[in-house]
């Protein structure tokens, strides 16, 4: 592809982003009541209906197994051992032999059907999680811990494990139970049925108050897990470990990690001893209740009540026993359930989250893209907590908003009109917080105007498509960031089907492929955690080399020399001249030096434009441009 010549410049504003690291508040109106979250949950299991369906068909026919053996064990003792009849007991041991065998196959295949659905399900949740965030904006990941996020997908999910992927079918496995063997108790003996369950209705009602309660603590729990992975993500990356050691803080850090993980602790004794002397009690008396019966009986026996024959005691106390555990599984799973709901509520606060920038119905796609770039009297400002606003609607808002308490929320840009012909350069430059990062940030999206529009080829960037978008316009910023892999793999991010000639192209034009080709395992080298394996005019070149494989018409240079010594400087701006060349460039520099050959520059002064011109016009001006060209000029010899 070929450009006309063009450059747009920007000298960025330290601070013109908001940096508070805060949790994230879900999206208003966001439900959170449990039969919501209930209809939601069961959702999640919807496209696996055939496979439960299955499992249903086990669960019952291992129920049915079950309560057959009382059953034959009532013959036995009452028909075939007094009688002597030894063919129908050889049957009737034989009968219980197979309802054993039967139950241990069905329960095997149960198990595997429900933990592979649970499984997808877990799929289907982290997926999601994952694939919301990646289409938040910018600003949510300036207000919203790393270590937050990554606890919200590892631990929250990974805790839910147990409940999609045996609580479901255990539900269903040990309601089919009790039902079967209520219903067979009665076939029995209805007076023995009514003591035995006389105390059920206490029973549910104890394990209901032990789940509310150990909900709350999961609550406090989940949220001290995300703290606790923050902090551990923030402490033990590279940057962390060297600000801790250079500032002696190990000890501190060591004590205060240890703190976090004592509160950790405490809430998990409370979570795992919440009712747990209630559910004690529960299963005293459920496996007490045989005593109770055998005394039921033998008194009514003695006081010329009706004759229970031993058999049937004998078969009832064994469908007792047998209801006792999935009773008690039963209500354990209730209290697990109402465990796993404020897991799911975390979950489902991350997928409510309202996606603030999003494709048109019917978007624009250009296939030929020439990159003129214009600002047509742009306005932007944050909301009261410092995300961006004019995200909603049709980005044509009024100037002011209302701040805390109905203050005005000040414009980070006001009115800002800006044409970059195709192949052209502008410098946007100004003192801290005048908005010239955030100018920048509103070509690719990264936020969304205000009021006004931005357009690339005519066309406002708000109808065009990702993948336009995407194709159009490539960032460079300070921050360089390189994954964990190698220097192959970092540049092919940008293009993966990239060959390796491409690659060393890309590397020569950035002035980095013969460091790369002197490295002992030249573009395998790992680049480390990242990339501190680098130094920054390195890692910057690999940046730069990664941009000029993708080949984007339009670049924004955000800040990308202002961390680096003069010489290393030099060497990147050459790279930079070289990815500058035949396309529009915005580039975000510290350094006045950078912008001089602009064929416009902007001076931002609290978001709007204080003067504009070329670098000789505004030097004649003698007003901030030559204030700032002055300072730089005075820190010259510091360098």
């Amino acid at each position: 592809m070929s450009y006309a010549p063009s450059v747009l410049i920007v000298t960025p504003s330290v601070g013109a982003m908001p940096r508070d690291h805060i949790e994230w508040t879900p999206a208003p109106g966001a439900s959170t009541d449990e039969p919501r979250q209930v209809r939601r949950i069961l959702a999640l299991f919807k496209p696996y209906r055939a496979r439960l369906a299955v499992v249903g068909l086990l669960v019952a026919a291992s129920s049915l197994v079950a309560v057959a053996t009382p059953f034959l064990l009532k013959e036995t003792l009452d028909v075939a051992i007094p009688q002597g009849r030894t063919g129908l007991l050889s049957l009737l041991a034989l009968g219980m032999i197979l309802s054993a065998v039967l139950s241990g196959v069905f329960g095997v295949l149960q198990t595997l059907i429900s933990t592979t659905v649970g499984q997808r399900v877990m799929h289907d949740l982290r997926t999601a999680v994952y694939g919301r965030l990646q289409r938040m904006s910018l600003a949510f990941f300036t207000r919203t811990r790393t270590g937050e996020v990554q606890s919200r997908i590892a631990n929250d999910i990974g805790g839910m494990q147990a409940t999609v992927t045996s609580t479901a079918t255990s539900l269903v496995s040990n309601f089919t139970s009790v039902v079967a063997t209520i219903i067979a108790m009665v076939a029995l003996d209805w007076r023995l049925t009514v003591v035995s369950l006389l105390l059920l209705p206490v029973f549910v009602w104890i394990s209901r108050r032990v789940g509310n309660e150990r909900k709350k603590i999961t609550t406090q729990r989940q949220k001290q897990m995300a703290a606790m992975a923050a902090t551990v993500t923030e402490s033990l990356s590279v940057s962390g470990i060297l600000l801790g050691r250079t500032m002696g803080r190990a000890d501190s850090l060591t004590q205060a990690f240890s703190e976090e993980s004592e509160q950790l602790v405490d809430l998990e004794v409370r979570s795992s001893m919440a009712g747990r002397w209630r559910m004690a009690v529960i299963g005293i008396v459920m496996a007490a209740m045989p005593a109770v019966i055998y005394w039921t009986a033998g008194m009514a026996l003695q006081f010329g009540g009706p004759d229970v024959s031993l058999g049937t005691i004998v078969a009832f106390v064994s469908l007792q026993q047998g209801l006792f555990r999935p009773a008690v599984s039963l209500l354990s799973t209730g209290v697990q359930i109402q465990t796993s709901l404020a897991l799911f509520q975390r979950i489902f606060e991350y997928l409510d989250l309202p996606i603030d920038i999003t494709e048109r119905e019917n978007p624009v796609h250009l296939d030929q893209i020439k990159g003129e770039v214009r600002f047509e009297d742009v306005v932007f400002r944050y909301d009261n907590g410092g995300e961006a606003d004019g995200i909603h609607g049709d980005g044509k808002g009024d100037r002011k908003g209302d701040g805390k308490d109905g203050e005005a929320v000040r414009a980070v840009l006001d009115g800002i009109d800006v044409t970059v012909p195709a192949g052209g350069s502008l410098a946007v430059v100004g003192p801290t917080g005048a908005g010239k990062s955030t100018l920048g940030y509103l070509v690719p999206r990264l936020y969304d105007v205000t009021g006004g529009r931005v357009t690339l080829d005519g066309v406002d960037v708000r109808d065009l498509d990702f993948d336009t978008l995407a194709r159009a316009v490539g960032v460079v910023s300070q921050e360089t960031y390189l994954f964990h892999a190698t220097v192959a793999d970092n540049l092919r991010f940008a293009k993966p089907d990239a060959t390796d000639e491409e690659l060393y192209a890309a590397a020569r034009a950035a002035q980095i492929h013969d460091h790369i080709a002197g490295l002992p395992d030249g573009y395998d080298t790992v680049v480390g955690e990242r990339g501190h394996r680098f130094s920054g005019g390195e890692k910057q070149r690999l940046a730069i080399a990664r941009t000029i494989l993708r080949d984007p018409p339009v670049l924004i240079l955000d800040e990308a020399t202002s961390a680096l010594d003069t010489r290393t400087e030099q060497a990147v701006q050459d790279a930079i001249d070289a990815l500058s060349a035949n396309r529009t460039t915005l580039t975000i520099a510290h350094r006045l030096s950078t912008v001089r050959d602009s064929d416009q520059i902007v001076v931002l002064d609290s978001g709007a434009v204080a003067e504009r011109g070329t670098h000789e016009e505004l030097l004649r001006q003698d007003g901030r441009y030559a204030a700032l060209v002055r300072r730089d000029a005075r820190l010259e010899p510091t360098r």
